[in-house]
């Protein structure tokens, strides 16, 4: 779907259409950045992930308004029961794009490109949005084709003309091909797909490992990989949250209140998957934005919020020499697994007090879902705090491979 969050704003807001806006976060909170933005805003050179006052020094005119995440998620369900009405087989990838295979569908709605053009025509007529779409043999020059012609076009991407369709596009314009894979690629001479197609795997695969030799197959129209069922759902590999603080912070006690703030929502998610934590990783960005990372194992597997946030915050203390005042925090747990895993006995009790805390968790969910998420919360993130984003309530989780999910898959 083009400009999907700035489209939804134009669709609930007619007056914005035709003039230059972008959805951003919010400044009082430090998330003072472009999110998304139409193409009156892109003539002006406005970028995702940038400053609102860089933006505005290229475009004055330039409106933002806020995210309606809930909006998002409307018009993403909505699009949804559309490609349903065509294949089961719909992958979804964040909440604008998906995959959908058609292969069983053809005799009842015609070609590929056929079923691409009637659902671009109903998104556009039946809901005021309009997508590009890819039309190809694999998933990965479907997605390479979406993105070839914008806005509201259909691309097609053949098995037997793709070397000449595409080969000639930069390395980068292919999934899979990211920033650090494409200059390390453009160090070895490596600058188009046709390029990537026809390098060497030894050379490749000594540099950039599976990744490496991943791309090559992948040029060469060699991804086999499959579209999933609507109702397929990933494992869960990770379940984390983060924020930037309104002010920086300057001591333990800001960044305990912090860690406990994040494993809150942390602990909720991982007792709603039935999943228990191994491990914990934190993610600490300073005021001149450099990220450190550290993790560490549980003593005993969990999903209990206190806990998770214990030894979050011990992993912070040992390791963080307070050269730098913090920005933004990040908390994951990792190493997951089901109520079924088994558990290695304890001498010392440790077991039985982090059991207790599930349960007395497990009852505070109960509360919350009759009398909302902030009914009963731990004496020290009860009151205002200056250094708390205020829209917390609306943060979206901290994940890395599904916008939107909650989770890392």
């Amino acid at each position: 779907m083009n400009n999907f969050y700035a489209s939804v704003e134009c669709l609930l807001d007619p007056s914005l259409r035709g003039r230059p806006m972008a959805v951003a976060g919010d400044v009082e909170n430090r998330h003072g950045i472009i999110l998304a933005k139409n193409y009156e805003a892109k003539r002006f050179n406005v970028q995702t992930g940038e400053a609102i006052w860089q933006a505005r020094e290229k475009c004055p005119d330039l409106i933002t308004v806020p995210p309606h995440y809930d909006q998002y998620l409307k018009y993403s369900k909505i699009a949804r029961r559309i490609y349903d009405d065509y294949t089961d087989l719909v992958e979804p990838y964040g909440l604008d794009e998906c995959w959908l295979d058609v292969t069983g569908s053809l005799r009842l709605f015609g070609t590929g490109e056929e079923i691409a053009h009637e659902i671009r025509r109903r998104m556009k007529y039946d809901v005021g949005l309009t997508i590009s779409a890819g039309v190809s043999f694999n998933k990965i020059f479907a997605k390479l084709g979406s993105d070839m012609k914008k806005p509201d076009a259909v691309t097609v991407i053949t098995r037997e003309g793709f070397r000449d369709e595409i080969w000639g596009l930069p390395a980068d314009a292919m999934m899979g091909v990211g920033r650090a894979t494409a200059r390390a690629l453009t160090s070895y001479g490596i600058r188009t797909i046709g390029d990537l197609a026809a390098a060497p795997p030894d050379l490749i695969g000594r540099r950039l490992g599976k990744c490496g030799l991943a791309c090559i197959a992948n040029a060469n129209g060699l991804d086999a990989s499959s579209v999933m069922p609507s109702d397929y759902r990933p494992p869960v590999k990770s379940v984390g949250h983060g924020l930037t603080a309104r002010e920086d912070l300057e001591n333990d006690a800001d960044v305990w209140r912090m860690i406990l703030s994040l494993t809150q929502e942390i602990g909720r998610r991982l007792r709603v998957y039935g999943l228990y934590a191994g491990g914990v990783q934190i993610d600490v960005r300073n005021d001149l934005l450099f990220t450190r990372q550290w993790q560490a194992p549980l003593d005993v597997r969990t999903n209990s919020a206190a806990v998770i946030a214990a030894r979050a915050f011990d992993i912070f203390t040992r390791n963080y020499a307070w050269n730098r005042v913090v920005r933004s925090l990040s908390v994951r747990a990792i190493n997951l697994s089901g109520s079924g895993s088994a558990d290695q006995l304890d001498l010392f009790g440790r077991t039985d007090s982090v059991l207790r805390r599930e349960k007395l968790e497990g009852v505070v969910d109960g509360i919350h879902d009759r009398y909302g998420r902030y009914s009963v919360l731990p004496a020290i993130l009860v009151g205002p705090d200056p250094k708390m984003p205020t829209d917390r309530g609306g943060d979206k989780p901290y994940v890395d491979t599904l916008p939107n999910a909650g989770v890392n898959r």
